[in-house]
């Protein structure tokens, strides 16, 4: 069967221009792939058009809105990954300007739909006691309790994401003093994360149980399941959940019902700005491409808010006794009065 226009510009899409001209990350080009996925899926189910008929010129921008609204609809996904799917059809179709010109109006268009206002949450975050209680739940008799003590404590310390911390292989741990991680973040930037050697001790003695302190071991997966694969991020969830439901069982306020590993991250940078750590350093840590990010995390801390409102209320705060109350003949009167 003869390839169509599209497939032709979606396979160098994904295998040539993603990866080679624009230095994409795979895990970038993975959720650009299940995009396009879906949008196949779409086109087939409601439109009647299967993947190897699909042309370019039935890339209409109603088509686009029209899967974008399936999205939310059909699936039930929230208006973030609608607009995560958007970002990904936006990316191609700013390729196709360049490769197929003579539809030039046609991906304007759509290049012109807007993505969706999201509601703005709070930052979900755990207290220190709160990540104490967390780490206390991994059995450390048992060689995936080990493991997953190890796991969840160096996504903590570090601030990294599940990505970077799946990624991570023994070569990217350095114990000598500083002792670092190499984390490598989005648009495959690296970051060296320094850490403290009461925070590696957990990770150096898995490893050491692991042989992974060998130099064979050195590209092996730092982190990985019974298969000696690397974990995935349904994986780590996994186990962050599980332990989470049983700190949940012995203090329910200190472990809130939606908890994500993203929430270890949010903790690790906002425990570090109450610490007094500047903004600055913060930003490097987590591996922000701007200060502006990570500002988030100032305009949260409700704690901070409270002791500048409380120490600017302090010089201005009046005498604690009404000045009424010293005026014996005014106060005299007021009892008096409702006899």
């Amino acid at each position: 069967m003869k390839p169509t226009d599209f497939s032709k510009r979606l396979t160098d899409f994904l295998i040539c221009y993603l990866p080679g001209e624009k230095g994409v990350s795979k895990n970038t080009i993975a959720s650009y792939k299940d995009t396009f996925i879906l949008f196949l899926t779409f086109m087939k189910d409601e439109k009647g058009i299967p993947a190897n008929k699909l042309l370019l010129k039935q890339l209409t921008k109603e088509n686009i809105v029209d899967f974008l609204d399936w999205i939310e609809e059909s699936r039930h996904c929230c208006t973030a990954t609608r607009n995560v799917r958007l970002a990904a059809l936006h990316s191609f179709f700013h390729y196709l300007q360049y490769q197929c010109p003579e539809n030039l109006l046609e991906w304007q268009r759509i290049l012109s739909i807007p993505v969706k206002r999201t509601e703005k949450t709070s930052i979900n975050y755990l207290s220190l006691e709160g990540i104490r209680l967390l780490l206390e739940e991994p059995d450390r008799l048992t060689r995936n309790g080990r493991r997953d003590l190890a796991l969840l404590s160096l996504m903590y310390d570090s601030g990294a994401r599940v990505q970077e911390i799946i990624d991570l292989t023994p070569s990217m741990v350095r114990f000598d003093v500083p002792c670092t991680i190499k984390l490598i973040g989005k648009g495959n930037k690296a970051r060296i994360v320094p850490l403290l050697d009461a925070q590696m001790k957990f990770l150096k003695m898995y490893m050491a149980e692991q042989k992974l302190l060998e130099p064979y071991a050195n590209m092996y997966p730092l982190f990985s399941n019974s298969r000696k694969e690397k974990l995935t991020r349904a994986g780590v969830n996994y186990i962050l959940a599980k332990y989470a439901m049983q700190a949940r069982t012995k203090n329910p306020s200190m472990i809130p019902e939606k908890l994500s590993c993203h929430t270890l991250r949010h903790s690790k940078a906002m425990h570090l700005l109450q610490s007094g750590v500047n903004l600055v350093y913060i930003r490097d840590i987590l591996g922000h491409t701007s200060i502006q990010v990570t500002e988030v995390y100032a305009r949260t801390d409700s704690r901070q808010k409270r002791a500048a409102i409380e120490k600017a209320y302090t010089d201005v705060t009046p005498e604690a006794t009404p000045i009424w109350l010293a005026n014996d003949d005014l106060l005299e009167w007021l009892k008096s009065f409702s006899k």
